[in-house]
């Protein structure tokens, strides 16, 4: 995913969730290209609910 906003990542992690509902799973992914210069680049992990979202933004 390619960096829009806070909106569109807001999103994004909404989506990857209602994926995780749909397939049982209880670990997602997600790599974010964010090219605005005050970046946080890292790796975190977040938990929503039951699910746990890896998230790598570079």
């Amino acid at each position: 995913m390619i960096w829009h906003g806070e909106e569109y990542n807001r999103r994004g992690k909404k989506q990857l969730l209602g994926y995780l509902e749909d397939y049982y799973i209880d670990k997602g992914y997600m790599l974010s290209f964010n090219f605005n210069k005050q970046k946080e680049i890292g790796v975190r992990e977040i938990v929503m609910g039951d699910k746990v979202l890896v998230e790598a933004v570079v």
